[in-house]
C-alpha cells in the first residue's frame, strides 16, 4: 500500500497530477455506442444533445472482426465531432485481453485530451486498477496530456464485489462503479437470464390465512440486486466516487426500466446505463430530483438557513437532518438546471 503521503503525486514523470475531488456533471445516464458503427457514429451529435454522458464501446459487445474499427471510429469521434458539455467515455476490454494495451494506447495518445473517462471491465480487485492507473500516467506523460483520465469500475464477478471497497480507495483516478449484472450473475451461479431488474421468481410471501390456509397468499417481488447496489453506493460515497445503476436488458419493458432505475436513483445512484435512445430519457427523467419535492426543499433551507434547531414546515418536522437531505436535493437540482433550460423552470431557479 502507498504512504497516505504519496496518494496523490503523479505515477510517472510527467504525468499531470490526480485530481484531489471526482468532478460532478451532469451524469443520469451513459449512453452507449458502437464507434465502428457509421449510422450510430452519424447520429451522435443529435444523442450528445440528449445525453449527458456518450460511450465508445470497445468490449464484448463489439465483435472481433470489428474491434480495430471501432477504436478507430472512436478516436475519429474523438478528434471531429464536438460533443459539447457532454462528457466523452470508452469501455475497453478486459484486462486479461490481448486488445486492452493496443485500446488504452491508441485512445489515451490519440485522444487523451478528450476523453474524460475510462471503464474497465471485470474488475476484480485494486491490483487492476493500480495497473491501469500506473498505464495511464505513462501514457498521459508520453502524449503531454495536462489533466488526468478518469477510471470506472465494472463489477461483474464475485471476487470484485468482495473487494469492493478496495477497489473504490484504490486510486485518486476512481471516478465511479456500476455492476455488469448479466456477468456477476454467472459468477454468482444466479439462476437468471435477465441484464438487470427483478426476477418473478425472487419473492417475499405472506403467511397463510389460519381460517383459511389455502387461500391465494400475498407475494411481492423483490430485487435481487438491492443489497449489491446499496454496499457499492456507501464504498462510492465514502471514497468521493459516482454510484451507477448498470444496463438494463429488456429495452420493451419501459415501466420496469423506469421502476428499477427510480430504485437506484433513491438508494444513491447518480446515474443508470442507457443501451437504446428510449432509455435516455427514462433516466433523465427519473435521475432528475421531482420538481415538487425540490421546490419543498427550497422552501425548508429559506425557513431553515442555518439547518439549526427543529421545526414544523407543512405539517412535517425537519431538523439538521432532513436538512441536509433538502440541501442534496437542491444542489443536484442546481447543477442540473445549468444544462436544461426546462428543469431550470420547473425547480424556480
Amino acid at each position: 500500500m502507498r504512504s497516505p503521503k504519496d496518494f496523490f503525486k503523479p505515477l510517472c514523470v510527467g504525468a499531470p497530477d490526480p485530481v484531489r475531488e471526482i468532478p460532478f456533471p451532469p451524469s443520469r445516464m451513459i449512453h452507449f455506442f458502437d464507434a465502428s458503427n457509421e449510422k450510430m457514429v452519424a447520429k451522435l451529435p443529435d444523442t450528445a444533445a440528449r445525453a449527458d454522458i456518450v460511450l465508445g464501446n470497445l468490449e464484448d459487445a463489439v465483435p472481433v472482426d470489428r474491434k480495430v474499427a471501432a477504436r478507430e471510429g472512436l478516436v475519429n469521434v474523438g478528434t471531429t465531432i464536438d460533443l459539447g458539455q457532454t462528457q466523452l467515455w470508452t469501455r475497453v476490454i478486459a484486462l486479461d485481453s490481448p486488445w486492452v494495451l493496443d485500446d488504452l494506447t491508441t485512445l489515451v495518445t490519440e485522444i487523451g485530451d478528450k476523453l474524460d473517462v475510462i471503464m474497465v471491465p471485470k474488475v476484480e480487485g485494486p491490483w487492476d486498477i493500480h495497473y491501469v492507473d500506473r498505464l495511464l500516467a505513462q501514457l498521459e506523460s508520453r502524449a503531454g496530456i495536462k489533466r488526468p483520465i478518469l477510471i470506472h469500475a465494472l463489477l461483474e464477478t464475485a471476487q470484485g464485489v468482495a473487494h469492493l471497497e478496495e477497489i473504490a480507495a484504490a486510486s485518486p483516478r476512481m471516478q465511479g462503479m456500476s455492476f455488469g449484472p448479466a456477468d456477476l450473475a454467472a459468477s454468482r451461479r444466479m439462476k437468471t437470464t435477465r441484464v438487470g431488474g427483478g426476477h418473478p421468481g425472487y419473492v417475499s410471501m405472506s403467511d397463510p390465512d389460519p381460517a383459511n390456509p389455502d387461500a391465494p397468499r400475498i407475494t411481492a417481488q423483490q430485487d435481487p440486486w438491492h443489497y449489491s447496489i446499496a454496499r457499492m453506493v456507501d464504498a462510492c460515497t465514502m471514497n468521493g466516487l459516482l454510484p451507477f445503476y448498470g444496463p438494463f436488458g429488456d429495452i420493451k419493458d419501459t415501466v420496469a426500466c423506469e421502476a428499477q432505475f427510480r430504485a437506484a436513483f433513491l438508494l444513491g445512484c447518480v446515474g443508470a446505463w442507457s443501451l437504446h435512445p428510449v432509455q435516455i430519457d427514462i433516466a433523465k427523467k427519473v435521475f432528475s430530483p421531482d420538481p415538487e419535492e425540490v421546490l419543498f426543499a427550497k422552501k425548508v433551507i429559506e425557513a431553515i438557513p442555518d439547518g439549526a434547531g427543529v421545526h414544523m414546515i407543512d405539517g412535517k418536522m425537519q431538523d439538521d437532518a432532513t436538512w441536509k437531505q433538502c440541501q442534496v436535493m437542491v444542489t443536484l437540482a442546481r447543477m442540473l438546471s445549468e444544462k436544461d433550460p426546462e428543469l431550470a423552470e420547473a425547480y424556480g431557479f
